[in-house]
């Protein structure tokens, strides 16, 4: 039954389980090359599924397969991940391993990435449950503002007359407000007055969170006089989202998320630990000494990769399921720097090739979210038609390119910064323009714009 309920609950969410070679189609709408790491993913998010449909015993015998991904920064390692966690509307969370301690330290320890995780998913399935009551919730604010703007309370049956009036009023009231007439118009309405504990300074992640309780939560139930309510003026448009806020609370069952929140974390969440490399024992992280940021660091993921128990405040989390995909550009160091045991962990290796001039091309062109469509989108809204023509995106490509054999390697990144150069001028110009508003960037532009400060390696390193 157990195995039932979770299968169910994955492919609700998902809609449908895709196959890997469907996962690795989408995941090429927005991600150019580096197929081998694609493929990866998608067998190792399948593998879920299939071990979810194994009955016991053997089921306990099947490990999660968790990734390495070894490449230069700007290839792709981070959106392969993001990517595939929005595909399934699973909850993902990026973490940087140089940002824990070992236990015992002051800083983050790594339990806590479980943590924020179940926190993404709380709020994942918090706004899923508020989607399905919007509409309720919507018409309770709306009777609310009317109260506030007319009065909750009718005059007495008594003066038939004035009742009329009172009705009419409020339907003539209600009309502004579905057209949005009245949104300037200051109420007075009467809200939940905040916790003062959710201001307290020492409840902070690096404090309590090892306790994995909510301390403000629970100091409120302690409270037997509670924190009541308070008014409060402001314009309708203001109030509509404090309000809707509200009447949501009411409408869902937020014991109900919490659980859900924590099944969907154990079950389809995703970590991705970056920066792995600057862990191992070849890395230049030296400031806290090796049991700090290398080894105890590396010693304290293993139970949470093997799977463990962990305490949130929404309950109890095992971590077994959670796919964690870690990765690094290993430049100082290699893999086998890593513990043994973490490199036991880490059983599906892949590594991402840098990027050619032919992919920066790709990566301008073909992808549904490329920055050629950005720009285009941004100059429409000002009425200006936008083109790039081949030679254009063939200049941007090499420019790009050529800059980071010469300056340091940031992969497709180079690209935002050589884009946001070369649109400066139109974006600043082209409110001024007059109608109709055309303009085709060509090679020559690129290279009239750009050029100088190519050729310049010592303005690059500041601009580009």
């Amino acid at each position: 039954m157990a195995d039932i309920v979770e299968i169910n609950a994955f492919e609700r969410t998902s809609k449908r389980a895709l196959s890997p070679r469907e996962i690795v189609a989408e995941l090429d709408k927005y991600i150019i090359g580096q197929y081998e790491a694609k493929r990866a993913v998608a067998i190792a998010l399948r593998n879920r599924i299939r071990r979810m449909r194994v009955t016991d015993p053997i089921r306990k015998e099947i490990l999660p397969k968790n990734i390495l991904m070894i490449g230069p920064t700007g290839v792709g390692k981070t959106e392969i991940s993001r990517r595939l966690a929005s595909l399934i509307k699973a909850p993902f969370l990026k973490v940087e391993a140089t940002k824990y301690t070992e236990v015992g330290y002051v800083g983050r320890d790594v339990e806590s990435m479980v943590r924020d995780l179940v926190e993404v998913s709380f709020q994942m399935v918090r706004q899923e449950a508020i989607e399905k009551v919007k509409h309720e919730a919507e018409r309770a604010v709306e009777e609310r503002l009317l109260d506030a703007l007319i009065g909750a309370t009718p005059p007495s049956s008594a003066d038939e007359e004035r009742r009329d009036s009172w009705r009419q009023t409020r339907e003539k009231l209600r009309e502004k407000l579905r057209a949005g007439a009245l949104e300037e118009h200051y109420v007075e309405i009467r809200v939940k007055r905040e916790s003062p504990f959710s201001q307290v300074g020492f409840f902070t992640a690096e404090g309590v969170e090892q306790l994995g309780v909510d301390l403000s939560e629970l100091l409120e139930k302690l409270n037997p006089l509670g924190f009541g309510y308070t008014v409060k003026r402001m314009k309708i448009k203001e109030a509509r989202e404090l309000l809707f806020n509200e009447e949501a609370d009411k409408l869902i069952n937020l014991d109900e998320i919490k659980r859900q929140a924590v099944q969907r974390a154990e079950e389809m969440g995703i970590i991705f630990i970056d920066e792995i490399d600057k862990i191992a024992a070849g890395g230049r992280e030296e400031r806290f000494g090796p049991g700090v940021s290398r080894q105890g660091v590396q010693r304290d993921l293993l139970p949470i990769l093997e799977g463990s128990t962990v305490r949130t405040r929404y309950g109890n989390v095992r971590t077994d399921n959670i796919l964690f995909i870690a990765a690094g550009a290993f430049t100082m160091s290699k893999p086998s720097d890593l513990i043994p045991e973490l490199q036991g962990r880490l059983p599906i290796r892949v590594e991402l090739k840098p990027l050619s001039k032919e992919d920066f091309r790709r990566i301008l062109k073909e992808p549904e979210d490329a920055l050629t469509k950005q720009y285009q989108a941004l100059m429409a809204t000002e009425g200006l038609c936008l083109e790039f023509t081949d030679d254009a995106l063939d200049a941007i490509a090499e420019i790009a390119f050529r800059l980071n054999e010469r300056l340091e390697n940031i992969g497709a990144r180079r690209l935002h910064t050589v884009m946001e150069k070369l649109m400066e001028d139109i974006a600043f110009e082209t409110c001024d323009l007059p109608e109709p508003k055309t303009f085709t960037i060509d090679a020559a532009y690129v290279h009239a714009k750009l050029k100088g400060i190519v050729e310049d390696l010592d303005l690059s390193r500041y601009i580009l």
